[in-house]
């Protein structure tokens, strides 16, 4: 086996997948990937099952070097500069690590996750059938915990398999909620507040849940519910009456009144949402939810689809400071020099 040695590494990177679905009811968090569709792209690029464990890295910087062999990897998500022994690479594609070099990974731009995924995937010891890390819970393989550096983690050898780049689809607009279930909890000009109000993620955020910065949205009687179950993307409103969307890490059970619920379509894209990034919130039916739920599975299937031939165009930075790329210039606002040139031409 090859090797993925974990070199400089930010906070809020760990191993992710698709999470320990159907034991909630016994109080077990799921966990698993904030961007799904991400993680799904980058195990697309290499063959992998989609929600196949792959490294999730938070905003900061990364680093991986190769050892035992060349590793074939492939990063999906927010965009970042990488590096691989000084040469640059696209995002949304796959690539190889050769033996001794090092893949670097900078700051996420315009986004706050992004996926590094391995080809063969992770190898691990599944607990309730997921690799997906949770600290607060001490679960996760191999290592229940944050990476940090000098960990060491098992890849098969590269294949030699021609990369491709895969092409997703850009979304934007208002996050699309469902009122509910205790939006009740609420009068009508609070839901109002909620909707038409711009919202901004706090930076003291993380992947149990999203504190949201904005109006105080007042309760009508009272903050405290008998507890009940809690969903991916809940939000719930608390005493101080700035709202929180419950995230992957978060617990099963809530005794705040939740007064909408992200659909599952657009949780991805709050998780990939700067924190500082002004955004709002948009209500929609349960149909409507429900019908987009459908169009994000049939995303999902058609990635294999959607995977092209990466064209190579790594760049010599070297070479390029010492080209003249402008060929002969000229000053727009200086008739003189412009004329002169025509003139010589002539």
């Amino acid at each position: 086996m090859s090797k993925l040695v974990v070199g400089p590494i930010g906070p809020a990177c760990s191993v992710q997948d698709h999470g320990r679905g159907g034991y909630q009811r016994y109080g077990l968090v799921a966990s698993g990937a904030m961007d799904r569709l991400a993680l799904a792209a980058a195990n697309t690029l290499l063959g992998n099952a989609p929600f196949a464990a792959a490294i999730e890295i938070g905003p900061f910087t990364a680093s991986f070097t190769a050892r035992d062999g060349a590793v074939r990897v492939a990063l999906c998500g927010a965009p970042r500069s990488i590096d691989i022994a000084g040469r640059a690479m696209p995002n949304n594609a796959s690539m190889t690590i050769a033996d001794g070099e090092t893949i670097d990974i900078g700051f996420a731009k315009g986004g706050a996750f992004s996926y590094l995924a391995i080809e063969g995937g992770i190898e691990g010891e599944p607990t309730f059938g997921s690799l997906a890390v949770n600290p607060r819970a001490g679960l996760g393989s191999p290592f229940a915990r944050p990476l940090q550096q000098g960990d060491e983690l098992a890849a098969r050898p590269a294949s030699g398999t021609h990369d491709h780049r895969i092409e997703l689809p850009a979304v934007s607009g208002a996050i699309r909620v469902v009122l509910g279930p205790q939006d009740d909890e609420f009068a009508d000009d609070a839901r109002a507040l909620f909707l038409d109000s711009d919202w901004k993620i706090s930076a003291t955020s993380d992947r149990m849940g999203y504190r949201l910065e904005g109006p105080v949205i007042k309760h009508l009687a009272g903050h405290n519910i008998v507890s009940d179950g809690t969903v991916d993307g809940s939000i719930q409103v608390p005493g101080n009456g700035a709202p929180i969307v419950l995230m992957m890490d978060r617990n099963t059970t809530g005794g705040y009144p939740k007064i909408a619920t992200v659909i599952s379509a657009d949780l991805g894209r709050l998780a990939q949402t700067p924190a500082g990034t002004a955004f709002r919130f948009k209500a929609v039916s349960m149909a409507e939810a429900q019908a987009e739920a459908r169009n994000f599975a049939d995303l999902l299937r058609s990635l294999p689809d959607r995977l092209r031939g990466l064209e190579a165009t790594l760049l010599d930075i070297d070479a390029l400071r010492g080209a003249n790329v402008a060929g002969s210039a000229v000053n727009a606002v200086d008739a003189g020099t412009w004329q002169a040139e025509r003139l010589a031409q002539d």
